[in-house]
C-alpha cells in the first residue's frame, strides 16, 4: 500500500483558510451539515501541497491544526482517512480522561470550584470535623474563594440555608496528605457523581488506569464517612440524595488489579455501612422488605434551570397574585409552602436519586415504587459482599455479618423481587399503593440479568419478549414507546424514555447477556451502539455525547436539558464519561467482521 509523505505546514494560516472554506455555518467545526467543496489544498511550508477531501478527514485535519494551536505541523496525511475507531478510542485513551480529570489541590482549585449551576460565587465546604481538610485548606490563599464549615447531619433547615448559597463539597487525601483525583463526567457537569463514577471506572480500568478508578473508589468511601452516602454528586445541593448504589460491583473490579487486603477491608465496611444506613434505613426500606429511592429535600432542586418548573409553579403563583418568578424565589426562601407542592417535588427529588430524571416511569410515584434496578442492585451488593468476605477473608470480618447471611439476603431479596415484580411479560417496578407491578416497559426491567438475580428461565422469557420491544437501530432504548405514551404540548418528552438511550443501561445490559450465555447477542447490541457512536463522530466533527437519539441514530437530543458534549468546537476535548467508557468497552465485544466495518465507515455524505 502506497504511502502519501507527510507535510509540513504553517498552523494558524492553514487553520484560518481551512475554517473560512470549509466551516460554512461558522460553528468551528466542519460536519456533513456544511456545504464548502470539501475539498482543501494544504500549502507545505517547503513548497509541496496536498489534497485532503470529504468531511471525514477534513474535520480530523482541523482537529489536528487545532490541537497544534500554533507555529509548524507535521501532517500524516494517511492518518486523516485512518479508522474512526482507532481515533476515537485513542483520544478517549490519551486526552479525554485527563481532560476530564480534576484534583482540588492548589493550582486547581479555582477549576473545580466551577459551577455553572450554581450562582457564581466559589464556595468550598468541609466537614467541621475533619482536621485534615481543614489543615490542607487553610495553607492556601482563600482571597478568591470561600472556605466553609459543614455541620452533619443537616437539618431540614440546614439543607434549605445551603441552596442558597451553593458549594463545592471536600473529598478524599492520599496518604501523603495530598487531595486525590477524579473523574468528572463532563460538560456543565464539573463535580464527581455517584453512579457516573462506576462506569466511568470501567472505561478507566479498560485504559489501564486503574489508579484513577481506586482514587474514586475512595472518594466514595470519603463521601460515606462524612456524608453518610454516596452523593449525587460533591456539591451542597446534592447532600440530601444518593444516587443508584455500585460500589460494590466497583470494588469487586479493583480488588485483584490492587491487592491490598487493608484497602478491601475499609472499602468493604463502607458498603456494609451504605447498605444498612442508606438503602436499607427508615426512609427506603418500604413496608414490602424491598427499597426504594428517597430524597430528604424539600422544595425544588436548586440546580435546576428556572424555567424547569414554571408550568409546574404558575398555577400556585396565579392563585397568590403572583409572577412564576415571584412565587419561585418565596417558594425557595419558604414563604410559601403549598403542601401538594411539596409532594409534588418530593417525588421529584426521589426520580432524581435514581439517576433516570427523568422517565415518565417514575414521574409522580417514585417513592411509593420498589423498583426492579434498585433491587436489583441490592441483591448484587448482597452477593459481591458475600463473596468479597469468602474471597478476601474467609467469609468472616470482625463488626459484620458472615457471608452466609448475607447469601441469605440475597435469596430474600430474589423472592421478594420475583413474588412483586415479575408477571409472565418479564420484570416490572412493583406499586406499592396499587400492590401490582406497574407494566412499564423500561430498559431497567433488564438489570436481573446485570445482577445475577433472574433464573435462567426468567432470562431467556426476557432475552425473547422484553429485550426486543426496547432494541432500536442505536442500542437499548430507555423504554418503548407504547410505555411512555403520547406526547403533547403539555406532556413533553423525557430524556431516559423512548426514543433515547444511555451508556450505562447499554454496558449494563452487555454484561448481563454475557452473564447468560447470549454472547453473540451482547455483541450486536454493542455494535449498534458503538456504530452509531462511530458514525455521529465521523459525521459531527468528532462527537461523544451524554445521549442519543436510538431511532434517528443521532446525538441532537433536544428532550429537556442540553446534550453534553453534543457541541464540538475545532477539536473534541473530553467527550462525555460514561459514553468514552462505553466506545471503549462495546469495542473489545465486537466480532472482527463489526469492527472491520466500523473500520471502513465514512461520512453520510460520502455513501
Amino acid at each position: 500500500m502506497s504511502q502519501t509523505p507527510p507535510l509540513r505546514v504553517e498552523v494558524s494560516s492553514t487553520l484560518a483558510r481551512l475554517l473560512d472554506q470549509e466551516d460554512t455555518d461558522r460553528d468551528a467545526a466542519i460536519t456533513i451539515a456544511d456545504h464548502g467543496p470539501k475539498c482543501f489544498e494544504l500549502q507545505g511550508i517547503d513548497g509541496g501541497s496536498a489534497s485532503v477531501s470529504g468531511t471525514y478527514a477534513l474535520s480530523n485535519l482541523l482537529q489536528e491544526l487545532a490541537l497544534q494551536g500554533r507555529g509548524q505541523l507535521t501532517l500524516d496525511l494517511d492518518s486523516l482517512n485512518g479508522p474512526a475507531p482507532l481515533r476515537i478510542g485513542g483520544a478517549i485513551r490519551e486526552r479525554y480522561w485527563d481532560e476530564l480529570t480534576r484534583k482540588m489541590d492548589h493550582g486547581s482549585l479555582a477549576t473545580v470550584l466551577s459551577d455553572p449551576k450554581g450562582d457564581g460565587v466559589p464556595r468550598l465546604y468541609l466537614p467541621r470535623s475533619d482536621r485534615r481538610s481543614w489543615e490542607y485548606y487553610s495553607q492556601l490563599r482563600d482571597s478568591d474563594y470561600q472556605r466553609l464549615p459543614l455541620d452533619l447531619p443537616l437539618t431540614s433547615r440546614d439543607s434549605l440555608s445551603l441552596n442558597s448559597a451553593p458549594g463545592l463539597l471536600g473529598l478524599a487525601f492520599d496518604a501523603a496528605g495530598e487531595p486525590l483525583p477524579y473523574v468528572v463526567p463532563g460538560g456543565r457537569f464539573n463535580e464527581m457523581y455517584g453512579w457516573d463514577s462506576y462506569f466511568i471506572g470501567l472505561g478507566l480500568v479498560a485504559d489501564g488506569k486503574v489508579e484513577l478508578a481506586r482514587a474514586m473508589v475512595d472518594h466514595m468511601v470519603y463521601q460515606i464517612d462524612w456524608y453518610g452516602a454516596i452523593l449525587n454528586a460533591n456539591r451542597t445541593y446534592y447532600l440530601t440524595r444518593s444516587q443508584p448504589p455500585f460500589l460494590t460491583s466497583f470494588l469487586r473490579l479493583l480488588a485483584d488489579r490492587v491487592n491490598d487486603l487493608d484497602w478491601i477491608e475499609r472499602v468493604l465496611r463502607a458498603c456494609s455501612r451504605e447498605y444498612e444506613t442508606v438503602w436499607m434505613g427508615p426512609d427506603r426500606r418500604l413496608s414490602c422488605g424491598l427499597s426504594r429511592y428517597f430524597c430528604r429535600g424539600v422544595g425544588y432542586p436548586p440546580e435546576t434551570l428556572p424555567r424547569h418548573y414554571g408550568q409546574t409553579m404558575a398555577p400556585f403563583a396565579r392563585d397568590l397574585g403572583m409572577t412564576v418568578e415571584e412565587f419561585r424565589l418565596a417558594y425557595l426562601a419558604r414563604e410559601v409552602a403549598p403542601p401538594e407542592l411539596d409532594d409534588y417535588f418530593q417525588e421529584d427529588r426521589a426520580v432524581r436519586e435514581s439517576g433516570h430524571d427523568t422517565s415518565y416511569r417514575l414521574e409522580g410515584i417514585c417513592t411509593r415504587l420498589a423498583t426492579v434496578d434498585l433491587n436489583s442492585l441490592l441483591y448484587r451488593y448482597e452477593k459481591d459482599i458475600a463473596d468479597l468476605l469468602d474471597r478476601w477473608f474467609s467469609g468472616t470480618l470482625k463488626g459484620l455479618p458472615s457471608s452466609q447471611c448475607w447469601r441469605e439476603r440475597a435469596a430474600a431479596r430474589s423472592r421478594l423481587v420475583t413474588k412483586l415484580c415479575w408477571t409472565q411479560e418479564g420484570f416490572f417496578d412493583h406499586d406499592t399503593r396499587q400492590g401490582a407491578p406497574t407494566g412499564f416497559a423500561s430498559a431497567t426491567n433488564l438489570y436481573p440479568l446485570w445482577a445475577g438475580l433472574a433464573s435462567p428461565e426468567q432470562a431467556a422469557l426476557m432475552v425473547d419478549k422484553v429485550l426486543p420491544e426496547l432494541v432500536e437501530a442505536g442500542g437499548v432504548a430507555g423504554g418503548t414507546e407504547s410505555s411512555r405514551g403520547p406526547l403533547s404540548a403539555r406532556r413533553t418528552a423525557r430524556q431516559w424514555d423512548f426514543p433515547y438511550g444511555w451508556a450505562p443501561h447499554q454496558m449494563l445490559l452487555w454484561q448481563g447477556l454475557r452473564d447468560y450465555g447470549y454472547e453473540e447477542l451482547a455483541g450486536e447490541l454493542a455494535y449498534r451502539w458503538t456504530r452509531m457512536l462511530t458514525q455521529c463522530a465521523i459525521d459531527y466533527n468528532g462527537v461523544l455525547a451524554e445521549k442519543y437519539d436510538l431511532v434517528g441514530c443521532s446525538h441532537e437530543v433536544f428532550a429537556e436539558y442540553a446534550n453534553q458534549g453534543a457541541h464540538v468546537r475545532y477539536v473534541p476535548r473530553e467527550g462525555f464519561g460514561w459514553t468514552n467508557a462505553s466506545y471503549q468497552i462495546g469495542l473489545a465485544l465486537l466480532s472482527d467482521s463489526q469492527r472491520r466495518t466500523l473500520d471502513s465507515l465514512r461520512t453520510s455524505d460520502q455513501l
